[in-house]
């Protein structure tokens, strides 16, 4: 397959430290996909190797099939016909919205730029602003004209850093479903980096989530947040919860009952793991003769949030029943393939 981005054994150091590791990374053709992590992690240093702003100590990294890192092959950021765009917009504050639009088609004859201008006026909804200055508008219209002016060059490839956390709650779900239909109109394959699990379920394709410098899961998020190959993974994308169980004869042994297991799991017969629950794994129903306990509320508009202790074991459960702290319930489970993980010491 030809990808649009290929990053293989990528490392990349910094004082004397490896912040990439050995890392991979295939994108495919018109696909976004986001660099999701905590602060540290190293995304954003993958984001400015891509970019080549950053050097590699190791690694290949091809563009279209076009080679622009290996051992010796060094393509300097104006040579890779990459689209940035950034959390602050890096718009000119002295330039109109179509001279920001119009800023990397220097070269263009004057026809040429005129249409391309008006086209990206319109695909970004802002046809008639385009001899306003940069604040003569709200933020999600100056991420607009920022997308627009990267899209004008017919980049390659988008690179995007932290593009919705400068943008008001209420607007931002907006915005990111208008962009993402940009982008797929046209066509873009784009890389964006976000620490926020909201704006990578909302925007991408695929997610890569980044862990101490390495990729630790990529896939889709259905992917990553229902079959999580590691804890790290697990509960950066949600609430988890963990209860103690025992292999036994193709089923699962648990204090919620016996829960029947696929015959691909990896464990053998007697082994004791723990059984990852998400929310909305469970389900929860009034009972005064129920073991379980209601400790702790949160009130969440459309449903409620409670912690329920079952048996010393704590669960996160979602409910649109209206229970009280100290209420006594039984706690089900609704049916689904169990996630497992090796027990903890």
């Amino acid at each position: 397959m030809s990808y649009a981005l290929s990053v293989q054994d990528l490392t990349c150091r910094y004082n004397g430290q490896a912040v990439l590791k050995n890392l991979s990374l295939p994108v495919e053709q018109n696909e976004i996909v986001c660099l999701l992590g905590a602060s540290g992690c190293g995304k954003t240093t993958l984001l400015k190797a891509i970019a080549g702003l950053l050097p590699l100590d190791s690694g290949t990294m091809h563009i279209q099939g076009r080679t622009v890192a290996d051992s010796t092959t060094w393509l300097p950021p104006e040579k890779r016909n990459i689209g940035m765009i950034f959390q602050d917009y890096a718009l000119f504050p002295h330039l109109t919205v179509a001279e920001n639009i119009a800023f990397g088609l220097r070269d263009w004859d004057k026809s040429r730029t005129e249409n391309k201008i008006s086209e990206m006026l319109e695909l970004v909804h802002l046809t008639g602003l385009d001899a306003r200055y940069p604040h003569q508008l709200s933020g999600g219209q100056q991420q607009r004209v920022a997308i627009a002016r990267a899209l004008a060059c017919e980049p390659d490839l988008i690179l995007l850093d932290e593009p919705f956390s400068n943008i008001d709650t209420q607007v931002r779900h907006g915005l990111i479903k208008d962009i993402r239909r940009i982008f797929k109109k046209q066509g873009v394959t784009a890389i964006f980096v976000t620490h926020s699990r909201e704006e990578a379920f909302a925007f991408a394709d695929r997610m890569a989530v980044m862990n101490n410098g390495v990729i630790e899961q990529f896939g889709t998020s259905t992917e990553l947040y229902y079959r999580p190959s590691s804890r790290f993974v697990a509960e950066f994308l949600g609430s988890s919860s963990y209860l103690p169980a025992k292999v036994q004869q193709g089923c699962l042994a648990t204090p919620l009952g016996e829960v029947a297991l696929a015959a691909s799991h990896p464990y053998c017969n007697e082994s004791n793991v723990e059984w990852l629950l998400r929310p909305q794994n469970l389900k929860v129903k009034p009972d005064e003769g129920g073991e379980s306990v209601i400790v702790e509320q949160q009130f969440m508009g459309d449903s409620c949030r409670y912690t329920v202790d079952l048996q010393g074991h704590r669960l996160v459960v979602n409910s649109n029943l209206l229970l009280q702290v100290g209420e006594r319930v039984s706690v089900m489970v609704e049916p689904h393939e169990p996630v497992l993980f090796a027990a903890t010491a």
